[in-house]
């Protein structure tokens, strides 16, 4: 009897203890999911939709969106911050834009927070959103908003990419546009974003040539084998993913010119050039073997149109009757007169009387005058 008692006793224990703790687990259950639903329903929220990264081109506007709805217990002042994302997760964020007590706050003057400003003039009416009226790209960032109104907060990150426009492009054709032979068209735009991509169609005039290729990447279209029909307007549409731009050419189909008349005209031109070229060189060999011969006969008129030098007859006979000396000249002597030259003068004795008379030597016939 008392082991039966003893046994409904455990029994009612162990019930007792399930229901407990059945209990207490339906109590923290219910405590969870009643703390969710007030953080879910009645805290700050920031309900701004839309893409996480937006591209945009440079000299644009843009709008970052950023509103708000706080809930019943929040009931402290309104707080709100826009920050750029340090890529460095060891660096702080740059705290570009603020809203407090009623006033907007600037905290930095460089390019990245120039233009910015709030989209409404109270942000403190549910909706901070960012305005920057014109873009560069030094606006390229990852942008934070933050709205607090104690005890709640919540934030929003959006990605913003500024990219610069294609440029117009220049079409231009390499090679002769000759029938049968190859030619390209290149497309090029100066300026833009990368990546760039290239397109070419005909205008106008249906698809490309079948044998046509075109690099997208660099602008390129080849026609490996020209031909009439492949002639006609090519457009040039070059885009990324903030515009695009286009460029047009008039592709020509020249006929190639005869060949057999080219070579026969480069053979005939080849020729003439070499007989003028001996012609030259002949008549430049003529006149260098006649320069000699002419200023020899030249030489030789000179010296027969030469006049003679004037002699003397008493030069010409001491000359004949005796040896030239540069410093005695003989003289005829008669009734015993004696010349003689000393030291530049004539010496004559007559009747025992010396005169003397100067001499000089004359170069130009060679003796005493």
């Amino acid at each position: 009897m008392f082991k039966q008692n003893s046994s409904h006793s455990h029994l009612r224990l162990y019930l007792c203890l399930s229901y407990i703790r059945s209990f207490s687990v339906f109590m923290l259950c219910s405590a969870s999911l009643f703390s969710s639903e007030i953080t879910r329903t009645h805290g700050m929220q920031v309900t701004s939709a839309g893409p996480q990264t937006l591209q945009r081109a440079e000299g644009e506007s843009v709008i970052l969106g950023c509103s708000y709805s706080p809930g019943p217990l929040d009931t402290g002042e309104i707080d709100i911050e826009w920050s750029a994302v340090s890529p460095d997760t060891t660096k702080k964020d740059q705290l570009l834009l603020s809203y407090s007590r009623g006033t907007k706050y600037t905290h930095t003057n460089n390019a990245l927070a120039k233009g910015l400003d709030f989209a409404v003039n109270d942000p403190s009416m549910g909706d901070a959103s960012l305005s920057i009226a014109v873009l560069a790209t030094a606006h390229s960032a990852t942008y934070q908003c933050k709205v607090k109104k104690s005890p709640g907060v919540d934030m929003r990150k959006v990605s913003l990419v500024v990219m610069v426009k294609p440029s117009v492009p220049k079409c231009w054709a390499e090679g002769d546009e000759m029938i049968g032979e190859a030619v390209s068209l290149h497309c090029k735009s100066a300026e833009g974003s990368t990546p760039l991509k290239y397109t070419w169609r005909r205008e106008n005039a249906g698809p490309l040539p079948p044998i046509a290729t075109q690099n997208s990447a660099n602008g390129e279209l080849v026609i490996s084998n020209h031909s009439q029909s492949f002639a006609g307007i090519y457009l040039c549409e070059v885009n990324n993913a903030v515009g695009a731009e286009h460029c047009r050419i008039n592709l020509r189909a020249h006929k190639p010119p005869n060949r057999a008349a080219v070579i026969v005209g480069t053979v005939v031109g080849s020729l003439l050039l070499i007989i003028i070229l001996l012609l030259f060189i002949g008549l430049l060999y003529w006149k260098l073997r006649e320069r000699p011969w002419h200023e020899k006969e030249f030489s030789n008129e000179i010296r027969e149109d030469a006049p003679a030098p004037e002699s003397r007859p008493i030069s010409r006979m001491t000359s004949r009757s005796a040896p030239q000396h540069p410093e005695v000249t003989y003289f005829q002597v008669e009734n015993n007169d004696l010349s003689f030259f000393d030291e530049g003068f004539t010496h004559s004795s007559l009747n025992n009387s010396h005169v003397y008379t100067p001499v000089k030597y004359d170069n130009r016939y060679g003796y005493v005058v």
